[in-house]
């Protein structure tokens, strides 16, 4: 099963996130800030790190370069409403895919299908 890790500062969004990816198949494990999904990405194996951007204590740019350092197999996916923000994540993690808010859920679940190279189905 593929595992993702979520890092969502926003409570309903990283409720929302997971469920809609827990009933898309994949084993989620949510955190609220990139300080507290490092331990995650140290001592466990994850396929996917979807993050939002902007966050407290560590944003989620930052997190993808701890996680490329940690774990380099785990793929990244960003997550934001902020454009700007945007351009500076393609700027400095150019190999992660970035989904704009606001987003369907079907949309979340079909880039993550694409990421893995599983066939697409909109089952959302």
């Amino acid at each position: 099963m593929i595992r993702i890790l979520l890092a969502e500062d926003e409570d309903a969004m990283r409720t929302y996130l997971a469920r809609a990816l827990e009933n898309a198949g994949y084993d989620v494990v949510a955190v609220d800030r990139g300080t507290e999904a490092l331990p995650y990405l140290q001592n466990e194996h994850f396929d996917l790190l979807l993050s939002d951007i902007v966050m407290p204590e560590m944003d989620g740019i930052e997190l993808a370069q701890r996680c490329a350092e940690i774990s380099p197999e785990t793929k990244v996916m960003f997550i934001t409403g902020f454009a700007a923000v945007t351009l500076k994540a393609n700027r400095e993690a150019p190999q992660a895919k970035i989904l704009s808010k606001p987003f369907h859920l079907r949309d979340l679940v079909m880039e993550v299908q694409r990421v893995f190279g599983q066939s697409v189905q909109a089952s959302i």
